[in-house]
């Protein structure tokens, strides 16, 4: 998907994704061809996930921030082909990139990544790369639908009337996203304004605010990364003038297995965007929101979440009541 032309083993029998989206692809895709990961997944991920044949070492990513790859480790694994993230926003060329894996002779496949839009395309070719055409169709023709019918739901939705929302991340809900960051694509998507209007000024992002800054916004709604941040910000004198929080509409995001808006940016979105303007106009887009998080991490993981499981998802109790 870089335009140029690459050698690849068939089969191809140990791939590593080289950054986050990429391990997301390859746990959906292929999860039985997946030796190692390049990043950890957060506590109580495994419970939506099958099983791993063995523990999987996190190795690092060859781009973006946290730990980085360390040619040893992954020479240890033996992958036989690395998946690597075509991003518009990256400061490391594909030189760069593909650098630790030249040096032990692992060829790189670059997939596009930069929008939840060219999920289904990545999909459809790794799922010829790594012969599984079949679910790979699946899993597009899923992601396809739900953008329509988002799109189909709030496209209509003049900007005056948009929901105001700020994109609450870190502990303490001063980090945020531009509203041109691949980052906050879902908040775009799912009908939303997103107060903080700017040139995202990195590819990792997080950029720090203040909250006098939130207060001149005047968001409606708060998406929050963070769930200890979501619960105490209720009750924080210092956030209670802030519309959002003075009306409650303080929104967690689910995170397991892997988080359904951002970081990493992934197919979660297909479902997060979803849920994100079912509850910002639930008038437009009604849904089952516990009937079609079954069936997307039925499709898309291969385990179908129990009742409970769904309501922690969702940070609801057995009753249906938002906690």
């Amino acid at each position: 998907m870089a335009g140029r032309t690459v050698a690849v083993p068939d089969p191809v029998a140990r791939p590593f994704g080289a950054a986050p989206p990429l391990t997301a692809l390859l746990l959906a895709l292929a999860p039985d061809l997946v030796h190692a990961l390049n990043m950890p997944l957060a506590p109580g991920a495994l419970d939506y996930l099958p099983p791993p044949a063995a523990p999987l070492p996190v190795l690092g990513s060859a781009m973006g921030h946290g730990r980085q790859i360390n040619p040893e480790a992954l020479l240890a694994v033996r992958p036989d082909l690395a998946l690597a993230w075509l991003n518009a926003a990256s400061d490391l060329d594909q030189a760069g990139i593909e650098a630790p894996f030249r040096k032990i002779g692992v060829p790189v496949f670059f997939l596009k990544l930069d929008t939840l839009e060219d999920w289904p395309a990545a999909f459809e070719t790794a799922g010829r790369l790594l012969g599984r055409e079949a679910r790979a169709q699946a899993l597009a023709d899923y992601i396809r639908a739900a953008q329509a019918r988002v799109t189909a739901a709030v496209s209509g939705i003049a900007s005056a009337q948009q929901v105001r929302v700020y994109y609450a991340e870190g502990p303490d809900g001063l980090a945020t996203d531009c509203n041109t960051s691949f980052h906050t694509e879902a908040i775009a998507l799912a009908g939303a304004y997103n107060v903080y209007r700017c040139t995202a000024k990195t590819m990792v992002g997080q950029e720090r605010v203040s909250l006098e800054q939130v207060l001149l916004w005047q968001p409606q709604v708060l998406l929050v990364q963070d769930p200890v941040f979501a619960r105490t910000v209720r009750h924080d004198p210092r956030w209670a003038q802030v519309p959002a929080v003075a009306a409650g509409r303080v929104i967690a995001i689910p995170r397991l297995p892997l988080n359904w808006i951002d970081r990493p940016p992934s197919f979660m979105r297909a479902l997060g965007i979803q849920w994100l303007a079912n509850a910002l106009y639930p008038e437009r887009l009604p849904l089952d929101l516990e009937a079609e998080t079954r069936r997307f991490y039925t499709l898309f993981f291969g385990v179908e979440p129990t009742q409970a499981q769904v309501a922690a998802l969702l940070h609801v109790d057995s009753a249906g009541t938002a906690p």
